[in-house]
């Protein structure tokens, strides 16, 4: 069975982005976005909602084409629709059954890219495997938070750790789910 990963740089106070979606504050230079950049080119499929998605739109992706061309794409969203190219499909009914479905696929771990509240959503119907957290030493104080709205408890297992010359913090945990 396929693992849904959700890989993300946050915050020190866990926040993927500021309230107005920008992302100026995390270290974007160093090891670990060399790192990162290696490591995403080893999912071949990534889930991100429409916030997340359209996100991308003010970096030069246009609606209805895939943001990782090496990678299916799928966006969640059950009020927006994109005419879309090969390689990007919008899920906007049955999102649950669809998800449980993929990680019964033949294929490398799934990303989660992005998110906030998808993650929470993902999190509550227990979809989520992993978690690659990239702490970067900042804190907001308020922002989009890295889980949304969870209505679970989790554990988590540490898998290993890193900490960078420029204070990037590398977290890798297993969810077990209770």
């Amino acid at each position: 069975m396929r693992k849904i990963v959700y890989d993300i740089a946050t915050t020190l106070d866990n926040f993927v982005a500021r309230e107005d979606r920008t992302v100026d504050g995390f270290i974007m230079e160093g090891e670990h976005a060399e790192e990162y950049l290696e490591r995403i080119k080893g999912y071949d499929t990534v889930l991100m909602g429409k916030n997340t998605y359209e996100f991308g739109f003010s970096y030069g992706i246009e609606p209805g084409k895939p943001a990782y061309p090496n990678m299916m794409n799928y966006v969640f969203s059950r009020s927006t629709q994109y005419p879309t190219e090969i390689g990007i499909k919008v899920i906007n009914e049955n999102q649950i059954t669809f998800i449980e479905e993929l990680k019964q696929t033949v294929g490398s771990d799934i990303w989660l890219c992005g998110a906030g509240t998808f993650a929470g959503f993902l999190l509550n119907h227990q979809l989520i495997d992993q978690l690659i957290l990239k702490v970067n030493p900042v804190m907001f104080g308020k922002g989009i938070p890295l889980f949304g709205d969870i209505s679970r408890e989790l554990k988590l297992d540490l898998v290993n750790s890193k900490t960078y010359d420029n204070g990037v913090i590398l977290q890798n945990y297993d969810i077990n789910y209770l």
